[in-house]
């Protein structure tokens, strides 16, 4: 059909449909990395879940490979997402701390997940981007920068660095850092006490006895910070029973105590939204320190 045959109106009508889709069409490709991005947050954050809630440790040890390889891919396009970055961090030092045994490869692993966190802090606040590398008294004056929206971040960030250090316990350098991140730990408390249910609490009964109290280790302190981080977790963070038992009551021989947190721990049942992976390996821990507690003792 002749164009001039077409009929003015229906013409003009098609020309308005035309603009239409093109607009449309400019629309949803400049929306298309939202989505895109939106969906691939989704992903990760459904991963990391999926992880934590799983009663099975050695499919975790034996899967997470291949989702750590999937984390970097999506990280590779994406590398400013903050939330990616998050996820990065939480998947590498989770997988470094409890399930690598060659020391070399854990450590390579924790500075993945300790270099994801700078990042992911870096797009939260631009301070966060070399804090680490300041004197402490600078880094210090630099965290009541950090607000209740930054919580994630900062304390993603402290618990990525803590793995960090306990990969690298031999570095006098890398233990030297300890107050750094206690600092941080507390402006979370101080932003945030129930975030992670009380997980800063945990982090820093560990920090604080990670020397012995001849070199500087705070026995008291700790047991109050592990016994805080049970009460915000209402009992089911299992770890931190464990961890307490292990940490403290150990290193004071408190016999009594030692066995009745890790008998409540195999009393309880480990599943628990966000917990129940670390609840099971709890009870595998507590189980082996109970076998050999008359041995310590």
């Amino acid at each position: 059909m002749k164009q001039d045959l077409i009929p003015l109106s229906y013409r003009k009508k098609k020309c308005v449909i035309i603009r239409f889709l093109f607009l449309a069409g400019t629309l949803l490709l400049s929306g298309c990395s939202y989505f895109v991005s939106s969906a691939t947050e989704g992903l990760a954050q459904n991963i990391s879940t999926a992880i934590l809630n799983q009663d099975d440790p050695k499919t975790v040890k034996e899967g997470a490979p291949a989702y750590l390889l999937m984390i970097d891919g999506l990280i590779e396009g994406d590398p400013n997402n903050q939330r990616l970055l998050l996820a990065g961090a939480k998947l590498y030092g989770s997988y470094a701390s409890v399930f690598v045994d060659d020391p070399k490869r854990a450590q390579r692993l924790s500075d993945k997940a300790r270099s994801f966190s700078i990042r992911a802090l870096c797009r939260a606040r631009p301070v966060g981007c070399d804090m680490h590398e300041r004197a402490y008294d600078e880094y210090v004056a630099l965290l009541p920068s950090m607000t209740l929206s930054d919580v994630s971040a900062l304390y993603t960030y402290a618990t990525a660095w803590a793995g960090w250090i306990q990969t690298h316990q031999d570095d006098f350098n890398a233990m030297a850092d300890i107050p750094k991140v206690k600092a941080a730990m507390q402006r979370v408390l101080e932003l945030e006490e129930t975030h992670d249910r009380g997980g800063a609490h945990l982090y820093l009964g560990v920090l604080s006895i990670l020397l012995p109290p001849t070199l500087g280790g705070k026995p008291d302190e700790a047991r109050a910070h592990f016994e805080r981080a049970i009460e915000l977790s209402g009992g089911r963070n299992l770890m931190a029973k464990v961890v307490y038992a292990e940490r403290y009551a150990r290193m004071v021989f408190d016999k009594a105590l030692h066995d009745k947190l890790l008998r409540d721990v195999l009393e309880e049942k480990p599943y628990e939204p966000g917990f129940t992976l670390m609840n099971t390996l709890a009870q595998e821990k507590a189980r082996k320190l109970l076998a050999s507690g008359d041995q310590y003792f």
